[in-house]
């Protein structure tokens, strides 16, 4: 029996050792697999070519007043955001300002650039876990029928809600029912990418609220009138009478019969459900504003934090980056992550700056949303270096400071090359090579991309292609002698963040021209 048992245990460690091997392939095989399909549902999506000739720093177009704040839009018919396959958005809600229920039709990143806040988010399947202190006292007071009855009826139960504040990234999903409450003292400014080319959204790329109360589009400031003019000229060609234009909720389209059935409530009632003389727009004021939520503490703070590093330890050297389906439940899934702090910088260099990421390893939701962000702080003058985005378009806000952009295509040609300033947005798409200079104020940007694992590639610097490669392929390539081979290797020591140089304006010009020339040598050769 001894020796049977000792024959049967080197064969029982080849097949552990064989299923071991079989496992991690078909896990590496599934995580290319998946990227694959993203990459080409990404480009059967977009309505171009994206034989994009020029770029441009652009600012909202489209403006919608409301009660308690406004509502920006980017165009999203220009051909940088169709290409990208995205749309952009902006809110800015005054101290006790809600904006509405909604949901979208894509996925999106939302920034917290100034102020704090609420979130609320309904995902259908979800417990209703937060329970307001006064039922519970009634449940404890009584137990009678009539207990009962007053558990019903005097509190309020509701699903989870989040405090967030300025630095914060929120990870929405598509078709998520959200709502936003300002409960600070200061305006809250959000910004937003949706992913209108992510496979969740299986109709055009448009981009669509679906809002659950009020009027959101009562009046609109501006933007809006070349959008009318292709609207009535369609009519025209095919026709048709024009039609009122509509603005209201869901509930507006329904019946107020069917509605009243549904809910088992009376007519007035459902006026007020559809909102059709609501007039506040989609921000409305919300003084007697009382909704059950943890504060938001340091001690909180460093918890998570605390429970993070840990959880990234215990994942380290593990195979793949799939989630295994036990870490977290759509229901308590993590929906933000700070990159405000710049003790979260993954590249620090403290004379020019420091750049935080965060991608599907650090919140994991966002291997469901395909998207991830990188927040970058460039100091006075404070150069970053030329780079590439491999696996994703990257679309950068300008959040504060001002500071000079270029962008080269792949023909070395310059598609943008100028001053960016504080609430603009720039699309710089896959592949191209973008090099950012601060200006005297410093610049600070928040950068969405399209990848959950978004990965760059810098020209210059101690991880850049230059560097990585042979002396005698720089000397035949660019026509050099070897010293001069060895200064393009290693005259920069720093990773991605260069010092800015105290110096004048025609050499801080002179340096761009320098960084622009090799780019496009690089990209020539």
């Amino acid at each position: 029996m001894e020796i049977k048992l000792c024959s049967l245990l080197p064969l029982s460690l080849c097949f552990f050792l064989l299923f071991n091997c079989c496992f991690a392939q078909i896990e590496q095989q599934q995580g290319f697999l998946s990227e694959r399909l993203q990459q080409q549902h990404r480009r059967g999506r977009p309505r171009t070519d994206c034989r994009i000739q020029s770029l441009s720093a652009r600012e909202p177009t489209r403006k919608f007043d409301s009660e308690a704040g406004f509502t920006e839009f980017w165009d999203r018919n220009s051909e940088e955001f169709e290409c990208a396959g995205v749309a952009a958005v902006r809110n800015v809600i005054q101290p006790q300002g809600l904006l509405l229920p909604h949901y979208n039709n894509a996925p999106q990143l939302l920034y917290i650039v100034k102020g704090s806040g609420l979130l609320g988010t309904v995902i259908p399947g979800c417990a209703e876990t937060f329970e307001s202190p006064q039922r519970e006292r009634s449940m404890r007071g009584q137990e009678s029928r009539e207990g009962e009855s007053q558990y019903r009826t005097g509190g309020d139960r509701h699903q989870k809600v989040r405090q967030f504040r300025q630095g914060d990234v929120l990870a929405l999903p598509a078709g998520v029912t959200l709502w936003f409450y300002n409960n600070g003292q200061d305006r809250l400014v959000t910004v937003a990418l949706l992913d209108t080319s992510n496979p969740t959204n299986q109709l055009d790329q448009q981009f669509r609220h679906f809002f659950l109360a009020g009027n959101p589009n009562p009046r609109e400031q501006s933007g809006s009138r070349y959008e009318e003019e292709i609207r009535a000229r369609r009519e025209q060609e095919q026709g048709e009478q024009p039609q009122r234009r509509q603005s209201g909720n869901l509930f507006d389209g329904f019946e107020q019969d069917l509605l009243a059935d549904v809910f088992n409530v009376d007519q007035e009632l459902v006026r007020n459900l559809q909102g059709r003389e609501d007039q506040r727009g989609r921000i409305v004021r919300a003084e007697n504003f009382d909704v059950l939520s943890p504060e938001f503490e340091e001690e909180e703070e460093e918890e998570e934090q605390s429970h993070r590093q840990r959880r990234e330890r215990e994942h380290e050297g593990r195979r793949g980056s799939q989630p295994n389906g036990l870490e977290e439940t759509i229901c308590t899934m993590r929906l933000r992550e700070n990159l405000g702090r710049p003790s979260r910088a993954d590249v620090y260099n403290p004379r020019g700056g420091h750049i935080s990421t965060l991608n599907s390893h650090k919140l994991p939701i966002l291997n469901f949303l395909q998207l991830s962000a990188e927040r970058g702080v460039l100091y006075q003058n404070a150069v970053m270096a030329p780079l590439w985005n491999m696996n994703a378009h990257s679309i950068l806000y300008i959040l504060r400071g001002t500071g000079r952009i270029q962008v080269v295509g792949d023909a070395g040609n310059c598609v943008f090359n100028d001053e960016v300033r504080e609430g603009q947005m720039l699309v710089v798409p896959q592949n191209f090579a973008v090099v950012k200079k601060a200006g005297n104020q410093g610049l600070e940007y928040i950068a969405f991309k399209t990848n959950e694992q978004a990965m760059t590639s810098p020209l210059a610097g101690r991880l850049s292609a230059i560097r990585a490669m042979p002396e005698e392929v720089l000397m035949n390539s660019y026509q050099i002698s070897r010293q001069e081979a060895r200064s393009l290797k290693y005259n920069r020591e720093e990773t991605t963040v260069f010092a800015g140089r105290r110096s004048s304006r025609g050499y801080s010009t002179r340096a761009m021209e320098y960084a622009l020339t090799a780019v496009e040598a690089f990209l020539k050769a």
